[in-house]
């Protein structure tokens, strides 16, 4: 079998499972792309090469270990990990190793999974252009702060990795790339062992290039092993595109993606498929998750500006400044407005509507130089805890993906799964059915 660095996770899953391929071959590959492509695209903050060898023969010799056996993943810098650096994105924890894995990664080992090295994150996980670009052309960014892992699984480098979701950090990076990205509802993966940056709403997930592969990592991370058998949708679900309160940031590309979006979704839903405005307890959700997060980080992150100030970059300085200036009963309104929010879009998602398509990103992705990409079209939908699922629908005018989101309740990411796949496998073009 050849370019075994191609298969998706889980074609490969399933050749090593049946002893088709050996682990080692599989990671030769994935070591043989990194070779070719980790100069210009720079996805690897560091790699454990001699460690994931080992691991990989043993696993050729022994018996079937779990869900990922034999997979080559990249593990986001934010997590720990107890044999490869942790740098948290900073020049504060360089050659910082951990003395235990994150609970996710721990469980990734425990299934089989080689982990081949850590990818780039920006700066604690903000807003710090990275030192990585976009795959398909470096002028462009890949999306922060999951830049690395997206773009690693973009370039075939590696076949699924792990992200994590503050703002916007696994979708828009996932469409900027051109691959899906997954983040569950929040708590379903558990957050022990990864740099807390605004704990309200740190949510895991992961990338992959289908919906069986972003399945597959969160399944594993999670320790839900059930994700994995996505049923097919026996009913049609009631689907409605919301545009967000942000639409008239909006660009071209991205109109013309939520528009064949809503071609795609009415051919797999029940009735029309209408806009949706949300319910008035969710007005203003984009400026109530900014302040809770700036609030949020500026305690998390307290330790490092106290006492490594000159280390931190000058754009992360001023945003801890002003989330220490948020007052504490703003914080708590804020946290009060977001139950209330979540108690009315509940009521919506059970009785009116199933799944919301929703832009990913404000468009393609912008040039490097002028940052990471703005998370509008997804800090309403992290705040509100719900599971949203990448998927690359169309190109924007430099010839770069363009991607829309997938949202259902909280805690039916099983049936969103099931719902990702059903509309991927609608899209018109043959090319994006592979999402599937």
């Amino acid at each position: 079998m050849k370019d075994l660095e191609s298969l998706s996770a889980t074609q490969a899953a399933k050749a090593l499972a049946r002893r088709e391929i050996k682990a080692t071959d599989l990671l030769l590959s994935c070591l043989d792309r990194i070779g070719q492509r980790e100069s210009p695209v720079k996805p690897w903050a560091s790699l454990g090469k001699e460690n994931a060898l080992s691991c990989a023969k043993d696993l050729d010799k022994g018996a079937i270990k779990g869900l990922l056996h034999g997979l080559p993943i990249g593990v986001k810098d934010l997590f720990d990990t107890y044999d490869l650096p942790t740098s948290y994105g900073s020049p504060i924890y360089a050659n910082h190793y951990p003395v235990v894995d994150a609970v996710s990664v721990a469980l990734m080992r425990q299934a089989g999974g080689i982990i081949l090295g850590k990818t780039v994150s920006t700066e604690f996980a903000t807003f710090k252009p990275p030192i990585t670009v976009n795959p398909h052309h470096g002028r462009f960014t890949p999306g922060g702060s999951s830049s690395g892992s997206a773009a690693a699984v973009a370039d075939f480098m590696v076949p699924l990795a792990t992200g994590s979701q503050t703002a916007g950090s696994i979708i828009r990076p996932a469409s900027y790339c051109g691959v899906v990205g997954f983040k569950p509802s929040f708590g379903k993966i558990m957050t022990a062992g990864v740099k807390a940056l605004a704990p309200s709403l740190d949510t895991l997930g992961c990338f992959g290039r289908s919906v069986g592969d972003v399945a597959l990592g969160v399944a594993a991370m999670s320790d839900d092993h059930d994700l994995i058998n996505i049923k097919d949708l026996h009913n049609k679900p009631r689907i409605g595109i919301c545009k967000t309160e942000d639409w008239s940031l909006a660009s071209k590309e991205t109109a013309a993606a939520l528009a064949l979006a809503r071609f795609t979704a009415e051919s797999i839903a029940k009735g029309a498929v209408n806009d949706i405005h949300l319910p008035i307890e969710c007005k203003d959700l984009t400026q109530t998750q900014a302040r809770i997060m700036s609030s949020e980080m500026s305690r998390a992150l307290l330790f490092e500006r106290m006492h490594f100030a000159k280390k931190l970059s000058p754009q992360l300085i001023k945003q801890l400044t002003e989330g220490a200036q948020i007052h504490y009963d703003q914080y708590q309104s804020d946290l009060v407005k977001t139950l209330s929010a979540r108690s009315s879009l509940k009521q919506l998602l059970n009785q009116e509507i199933d799944i919301l398509i929703a832009p990913s990103a404000l468009g393609e992705a912008p040039l490097a130089k002028e940052g990471t990409g703005d998370p509008v079209f997804c800090r309403g939908w992290t705040l509100l805890g719900l599971p949203c699922i990448n998927l690359n629908i169309s190109h924007g005018p430099n010839g770069l993906p363009v991607g829309i989101q997938l949202i259902a309740g909280f805690g039916k990411d099983h049936f969103l799964l099931s719902a990702a796949r059903a509309f991927a496998l609608a899209l018109p073009d043959p090319a994006l059915r592979d999402q599937a």
